[in-house]
């Protein structure tokens, strides 16, 4: 049985485009640096300070989403596969430049791919690679988010398919 049907497959190079409402702020940035225990003074001196660089990519901040079932109000590609539960794969971040309190930000999410593999105990699973784009107002990079999400099979269904 394939986790990969022809609708997920149609979605490969989907792309979300969030634009924050607002720059990010002075009192944002000092609130995320004392919430991770940042104590870099760039993050919290001078007219226009620097965000610690994980900022930026928590979407929900600024995607102006409703929460998902789970309670998120961040993106989410919400792929329907059926018989499988969700895991979170890890994320890749390239940072390219600080993002300061006077930046509006843009995130470009995209679905790359989808790959069908077989964990060593039998469980099908679809691994789902994905990118997130981080621009300020003036469209300069300043990070990328590679996202893996992983969706487990049953391995009991693939058992069962291969005795049929």
């Amino acid at each position: 049985m394939t986790m990969l049907s022809e609708q997920l497959r149609a979605q490969l190079g989907r792309e979300v485009v969030y634009t924050a409402p607002e720059e990010i702020g002075r009192a944002a940035i000092r609130y995320f640096a004392q919430a991770i225990g940042a104590v870099d003074p760039a993050y919290t001196s001078g007219d226009d300070p620097e965000a610690p660089p994980t900022m930026i990519c928590e979407t929900n901040q600024y995607a102006n989403l409703p929460a998902d079932a789970d309670g998120y109000p961040g993106h989410g590609w919400h792929l329907d596969v059926p018989g499988a539960r969700l895991v979170r794969g890890g994320n890749v971040y390239e940072f390219h430049q600080p993002a300061r309190a006077s930046d509006v930000l843009t995130v470009t999410w995209r679905l790359e791919s989808m790959t069908e593999r077989v964990t060593g105990g039998g469980t099908p699973m679809l691994v789902v690679l994905s990118t997130a784009t981080y621009r300020n107002q003036r469209a300069e990079l300043l990070a990328v988010n590679t996202e893996t999400l992983i969706y487990l099979g049953d391995a009991a269904d693939e058992r069962r398919e291969e005795k049929a």
